[in-house]
């Protein structure tokens, strides 16, 4: 089984808020695998264009160059403010943004960023290189299709735009400590924010949005978190007999 494991990849991908992270990161835990958040990787660099006060409509190169030449660092993931969740560690430059990332700003940005053909360029290359040796589990919007095409499992988790506005904002109440008190407004709020960024994952030239014709849907809208995790655990050990 051990030897089995040191091979397996699977990739998890779906649209924002469908609980890729979580349920990649537990399963990771449970069967000893790396785990790697890619859309950390996206907010990384969008932080990075946030603090540079960067235009992609009128200076895009500036971020190009410096996605190039960053140093971006994925740790095993940890608590943020005391919060139920786990988030990958992320260095960037030498400096923890792992709070920064999950900011509203960045979020609200990360798709256009993730858009552009060169910083995918060089973060496919980087998350190739991270799952080169096997025993990991991804999750990200083209994992089965772009970086992992020949993944043993590949997972694509859905659920309603309002699902997954509620988990969003009961996210960044955690992390921000603060009371989860999710009003009509701010959910019909993030609920539009998660739409608009569903509309350009799935529209963008490169890689965009889409189930793999091999990945195995799992709606999650009347799921528990361990009720997926249980689920794509058990594939995992199916498709173990097979490796």
């Amino acid at each position: 089984m051990e030897k089995d494991l040191t091979k397996l990849v699977i990739a998890i991908d779906g649209p924002a808020g469908s609980g890729k992270s979580t349920v990649g990161r537990i399963i990771a835990e449970k069967l000893g695998l790396t785990y790697i958040d890619t859309g950390a990787m996206y907010r990384a660099v969008t932080l990075l264009k946030i603090r540079n006060n960067i235009s992609l409509e009128k200076n895009p190169d500036k971020l190009i160059e410096l996605t190039n030449s960053m140093n971006l660092e994925l740790l095993p993931a940890e608590s943020i403010n005391g919060s139920s969740d786990k988030f990958q560690k992320v260095i960037l430059n030498g400096i923890e943004v792992s709070k920064e990332i999950r900011s509203k700003e960045v979020s609200q940005s990360v798709s256009e960023v993730s858009a552009i053909p060169e910083v995918r360029t060089k973060l496919v290359s980087l998350q190739q290189k991270m799952g080169e040796a096997g025993g990991v589990i991804m999750d990200g919007r083209d994992i089965g299709t772009t970086v992992f095409p020949k993944a043993n499992l590949k997972i694509f988790l859905v659920a309603s735009s309002e699902e997954r506005a509620k988990r969003r904002l009961k996210q960044e109440a955690q992390i921000q400590s603060n009371a989860i008190n999710i009003n009509e407004e701010d959910l019909k709020s993030v609920q539009k924010e998660i739409e608009r960024r569903d509309e350009i994952d799935r529209n963008r030239k490169v890689s965009p949005l889409r189930q793999a014709e091999d990945a195995i849907l799992i709606q999650t809208d009347k799921l528990s978190i361990d009720e997926v995790v249980q689920e794509i655990e058990s594939l995992s050990k199916k498709t173990l007999t097979k490796i």
